[in-house]
């Protein structure tokens, strides 16, 4: 039961004061009282707490924490799960810099809707980036749902976010988000004749792996020999190296998959295994030295050098440390030529449209389920959501007509 009271008491000096007090029992049967100095205050919290406790989701602001603590709780929840260091050390820093500046001495049982969308135009007008934010909101709705297992709060208000706004943002980010295209984001195959051709010899063997397979940076400089089978002609991809140099499992599930390869990259792998340096890992593509080979190695001196021998560049202005652009004693920008494919995520997506490219076009024309089994995404949205735009148009006219002569056989088009 939940009652309102009021009390008036008069202290040594002054006029007589007056107060309201919520009184009532919690979910646990524990009596919580709560003083307010206007009633229309404590009416409405009586009104609360009634609907909280018919619901069953009521939690005693006494028995809640603050966001910062519910951050740390957090943190601690995903270093018990065993998420990489990487990973953590992401979500600290968004912690640290974009939530418990702002809203951190909150209590958990203030937070509503109204104030998750102020803290989010505070990180906007603060030159915060929409796809930051999204990223930022998503992490609290994992501190509070940490936080609800916990019983430090019932209601998880960033999942509880109006349905309809979330879906009218996401089909306005759909219409700002260019497709793929050849030529920009997706190698042709005379761009990716011309790498080949331009890499340093020791590193072909990497480059053609990467074309014929579209493992990602971390699957393909964590490949054991292990994982090569020349007998079947395939790769097994089952881990993944973080950027510490620590295995792990791969992304999800799904990135544990087999990936059959051509006679090309079997042959090559087999001429590289009689030269490639040895090492503790047994690694296929390791640096000199037989270790781990650094992401930023591979770009620097493989990736761009080979894009920009072979004149697969594009003019930029230079920058500093800052992004801002240098200028010359004119005060114009320099314009410096660099490679025009900046990360080997590029294969990725030219591996996705080889999968999919019609045979008479130079592809493989695989079904999206098998593509997505290729690539190691996690479902088939995702998929469909990259590359759906690159799967042939099915040419439907002769497909009609046939359908409509088995329909009805004693009709003729006219």
């Amino acid at each position: 039961m939940v009652s309102t009271r009021k009390r008036t008491w008069q202290p040594a000096k002054g006029r007589a004061k007056e107060a309201w007090i919520v009184d009532y029992f919690d979910l646990n049967g524990t009596r919580r009282q709560k003083t307010f100095d206007k009633k229309k205050d404590a009416d409405r919290f009586e009104e609360q707490v009634k609907q909280e406790l018919r619901t069953g989701i009521h939690v005693a602001e006494a028995d809640t924490i603050t966001v910062k603590q519910a951050g740390a709780n957090w943190i601690t929840d995903c270093e018990q799960l065993g998420l990489e260091r990487s990973t953590r050390e992401s979500y600290q820093t968004h912690l640290d810099l974009h939530i418990t500046p702002f809203i951190g001495e909150l209590l958990l049982t203030k937070l509503n809707i109204p104030t998750i969308r102020n803290w989010q135009k505070r990180l906007h007008d603060e030159g915060r980036s929409a796809n930051l934010i999204k990223r930022v909101t998503v992490d609290l709705g994992a501190i509070l749902a940490v936080a609800q297992d916990g019983g430090f709060v019932a209601r998880n208000v960033v999942y509880e976010s109006n349905s309809r706004v979330r879906a009218k943002k996401k089909k306005i980010e759909k219409r700002r988000t260019r497709k793929l295209g050849y030529g920009i984001d997706i190698p042709t195959h005379d761009e990716i004749r011309t790498i080949i051709d331009h890499t340093a010899p020791r590193h072909k063997p990497l480059m053609i792996t990467l074309v014929f397979t579209g493992m990602r940076s971390s699957e393909i400089r964590g490949l054991p020999w292990s994982a090569v089978d020349f007998e079947r002609q395939c790769i097994r991809v089952s881990s993944r190296v973080d950027r510490y140099g620590v295995m792990g499992f791969t992304k999800s599930q799904e990135g544990q998959r087999t990936i059959r390869v051509p006679p090309i990259v079997i042959n090559t792998l087999k001429e590289w295994k009689l030269q490639c340096p040895k090492g503790q890992r047994d690694l296929v593509f390791p640096n000199g030295d037989g270790n781990l080979e650094n992401h930023g190695n591979v770009i620097k001196r493989i990736l761009h050098p080979a894009e920009i021998a072979g004149g697969v560049t594009v003019l930029k202005p230079k920058v500093d440390e800052e992004g801002n652009p240098i200028l010359d004693e004119r005060g114009e920008p320099i314009i410096e030529t660099v490679a025009k494919y900046p990360g080997l995520h590029a294969f990725r997506h030219f591996f996705a449209s080889w999968c999919i490219n019609r045979k008479s076009a130079g592809g493989l024309e695989l079904s999206a389920k098998e593509v997505q089994h290729r690539m190691g995404h996690s479902s088939i949205q995702q998929t469909m959501d990259t590359y759906g735009h690159l799967f042939p148009a099915v040419d439907e006219h002769e497909s009609l007509a046939e359908a409509s002569r088995h329909l009805l056989p004693a009709l003729r088009a006219t």
